[in-house]
């Protein structure tokens, strides 16, 4: 599949039909996080795998698991994480944004939907599967197929173009400042 195909065919799946993730699906998946970017390759993220039951836990902690068979809660280890204090940033949102993005398109490419969902209760996440203190949860990822009755929302074609997102910077506009 041609890469901006990919891209474009990929959604926020919110609705899922029953069928089981396959493993090795699932482990395709879990390799691409695996293998995803991380600044000074510090690898923080801990990626809490959930299934069957499980997955109605992860519903109490957030109402947007939409009834996936599978759902991620994609951590980072505040431990083990890239601090610059030039300009204090903490990068394990930046990590797990790359970890997530790279689960998400692999997904995609299996014929898998997933939504990546920020909306959810950290603290019933950490006492309901006994998450150490130093893990932070920063998203949850519901991974399963797609509905019939799925569809991309209707904001999903809307992008800005790229003139209004990009700026060509040149030395010359600089010097007119």
């Amino acid at each position: 599949m041609v890469f901006l195909d990919l891209v474009r065919q990929r959604y926020s799946v919110r609705e899922f039909c029953g069928r089981p993730v396959e493993e090795e699906k699932l482990a395709l998946v879990l390799e691409a996080g695996r293998l995803a970017p991380t600044a000074k390759n510090f690898q923080p993220q801990h990626i809490l795998v959930l299934r069957g039951e499980q997955t109605a836990l992860a519903a109490k902690a957030s109402p947007c698991t939409y009834g996936a068979p599978v759902v991620l809660v994609v951590c980072y280890d505040r431990d083990n994480v890239t601090q610059i204090a030039l300009n204090q940033v903490n990068f394990g949102y930046v990590d797990t944004a790359c970890v997530i993005t790279h689960m998400m398109l692999q997904a995609t490419e299996l014929g898998l939907g997933t939504c990546w969902v920020g909306r959810f209760d950290e603290q019933a996440l950490k006492d309901t599967f006994s998450l150490p203190e130093r893990y932070v949860p920063a998203a949850l990822l519901p991974i399963g197929y797609p509905a019939e009755t799925s569809q991309p929302s209707e904001r999903h074609d809307l992008r800005k173009p790229l003139g209004e997102i990009v700026e060509f910077w040149c030395e010359s506009k600089a010097k007119s400042k």
